[in-house]
């Protein structure tokens, strides 16, 4: 009976301690949690616009390597026409990818691939022989750009 008495004494307390504090402090808990749920909400969006970003970017060198594969397709076909066409879409794309990306050193080696895929261009519409190992060299780079991130 008296240990009953005791435990109970000692449940009372720890209420009544808890329940003080909780009373006095409640304002300070509010500002705790709601500055919490701020600075949580905002690494959320952060990190929902850097996985979009790089997606976007991934997304558009999976496409830039499709559109060499069908220029070096169409230039097999010798469809020279066709296969400009796709390499200045695979420009356009670079471009935007381009645009996204925040690190100089992917930003230097897309500017350098742009500068190949013109080439390999102005090759193609010049009717040289040489544009497929071109398109062979850009496919490789894309791939590596691809597979860097």
């Amino acid at each position: 009976m008296l240990k009953f008495l005791g435990l109970l004494v000692l449940l009372t307390a720890t209420f009544a301690t808890g329940f003080y504090l909780g009373r006095h402090s409640i304002g300070e808990l509010t500002k705790t949690v709601s500055e919490t749920v701020t600075d949580l909400s905002r690494n959320v969006v952060d990190t929902t616009a850097n996985l979009e970003r790089t997606l976007r970017g991934r997304q558009d060198l999976v496409d830039v390597k499709s559109q060499v594969i069908q220029a070096k397709s169409d230039v097999l076909d010798r469809n020279f026409g066709s296969a400009s066409k796709i390499l200045n879409e695979a420009v356009t794309n670079l471009e935007r990818t381009k645009q996204i990306e925040k690190s100089a050193e992917r930003t230097a080696k897309i500017n350098g691939l742009i500068i190949k895929i013109r080439a390999a261009q102005q090759d193609i519409t010049a009717g040289k022989p040489n544009s497929r190992g071109r398109l062979d060299d850009i496919q490789k780079d894309v791939d590596g750009l691809a597979h860097q991130r």
